[in-house]
C-alpha cells in the first residue's frame, strides 16, 4: 500500500492569482483583477510553485504560458476555488436569513391590540424581513429575551431585571369596565373615581400579575386590596366575563380597542389617574440589528396612536 502524498499548504489567494494568470497570461493584467501589485502577484505565484514543488509558468519578456505541471494544476485549482466560493455564499446566505428574521415576544393582549397593525405596516416597508411573534405571559417574555431566543420583548416590566434593558414605549391609563346597564351608554364614558368601585363585585387578574399588583395598591385606598375574588389569566377573558355580567374589572387602556368591541361600559379611573408603562426589553449587551431598530420605530409610532384616548398621558422618559 502506497503512503498518501504529503499535503501542501496552499492559500485561496495563491490559487486565485494562479487562475487569473492562466486566464490573462499577463502579470500586470492579472494583478489588476485581484487587485494587487505586480510584485505581489509574482510573490503569490512563486509561493505556490514552492508549495507544489514545480514551475507552473514559462515566462519570457513577451508571454506567460503554462508548463505541464501548470496545466495539471489548473482544473484542480478551478474546482477548489469554486467550492470555496460556494461555501462563502452558503455562509453569507445563512447570515442573511438570520438578519432577515425578527423574533418578537409579547404578552397576549399587547400582541392582540398593538402588534397586528405594526407587523402589517412593517411588512409593507420591509418585505424581506420575516417577523415571528410569540404571544406568551410576561415571565416567558423575560426568559426568552434573556436566553437570546427573541430579538425584542414587550410587556409591563415594573421592576428592572438583571440582564435586561428596558426602554419605555408609552404609558396607559387604568380604566374600569362594567356590565352595560339597559340605560347606560356603550363604550367610553366620563372618568370615574376609584371610590366608584366601592361595593362592586370585582373580577381580577391573578395576584402575581404585575398589572394586578399595581391595581391592588390603589384598591387598598378604598379598603379592597387582596380580597377573595374570581380571577382569570387573560385580559381578553376578563373583558368577556364583564360583558356576561359576572362582575366589574380594572384593565389598562391599551385594551380599549378590544373593550369597544364588547357590550360593556368603560370609564378611565381618576382621583388618582394611574398610568402603567409598556416597555420594550432587549438583552443587555446584545447588538440590535437594523431590522430590530426599524421595528422599534414602528412600535413607537403605533404605541403613540394606541394611547390617543381621552386622558392620555403620553410617552414617558427613561426607565
Amino acid at each position: 500500500m502506497h503512503p498518501a502524498p504529503p499535503l501542501i499548504n496552499v492559500g485561496s489567494r495563491q490559487l486565485v492569482a494562479f487562475l487569473e494568470l492562466c486566464r490573462l497570461q499577463s502579470f500586470s493584467k492579472a494583478a489588476e483583477q485581484i487587485p494587487i501589485s505586480p510584485s505581489g502577484m509574482s510573490m503569490l505565484v512563486r509561493e505556490l510553485e514552492q508549495q507544489v514543488g514545480a514551475r507552473l509558468f514559462d515566462r519570457t519578456t513577451r508571454s506567460v504560458t503554462l508548463t505541464e505541471a501548470g496545466r495539471r494544476l489548473q482544473p484542480v485549482a478551478e474546482r477548489i476555488v469554486a467550492e470555496l466560493r460556494a461555501v462563502a455564499a452558503a455562509i453569507d446566505g445563512t447570515q442573511a436569513s438570520v438578519r432577515a428574521r425578527l423574533e418578537v415576544a409579547a404578552t397576549p393582549m399587547v400582541s392582540a391590540s398593538l402588534l397586528p397593525d405594526v407587523v402589517k405596516r412593517f411588512a409593507s416597508t420591509h418585505p424581506h424581513v420575516r417577523v415571528r411573534l410569540s404571544d406568551v405571559d410576561v415571565t416567558t417574555v423575560r426568559a426568552r429575551v434573556l436566553a437570546g431566543e427573541v430579538d425584542l420583548g414587550l410587556g409591563f416590566f415594573f421592576k428592572p431585571a438583571v440582564g435586561l434593558v428596558r426602554t419605555p414605549l408609552c404609558q396607559f391609563r387604568l380604566m374600569r369596565l362594567s356590565p352595560r346597564a339597559d340605560d347606560a351608554a356603550r363604550g367610553l364614558g366620563p372618568p370615574q373615581p376609584w371610590s366608584s368601585l366601592a361595593g362592586l363585585p370585582l373580577i381580577s387578574l391573578p395576584a402575581d400579575n404585575p398589572i394586578q399588583s399595581l391595581i391592588e395598591t390603589h384598591l387598598a385606598a378604598i379598603g379592597r386590596a387582596h380580597e377573595e375574588r374570581p380571577s382569570v389569566n387573560l385580559i381578553g377573558t376578563l373583558i368577556a366575563m364583564v360583558e356576561a355580567g359576572l362582575g366589574h374589572a380594572i384593565v389598562p387602556s391599551f385594551a380599549l380597542g378590544q373593550c369597544l368591541r364588547h357590550d360593556v361600559s368603560i370609564a378611565l379611573l381618576a382621583q388618582p389617574a394611574v398610568h402603567i408603562d409598556l416597555y420594550l426589553v432587549t438583552r443587555r449587551g446584545s447588538q440590535r440589528t437594523p431590522a430590530a431598530a426599524a421595528f422599534t420605530e414602528s412600535l413607537k409610532a403605533a404605541a403613540g396612536r394606541l394611547t390617543d384616548v381621552p386622558g392620555r398621558h403620553g410617552p414617558d422618559g427613561a426607565a
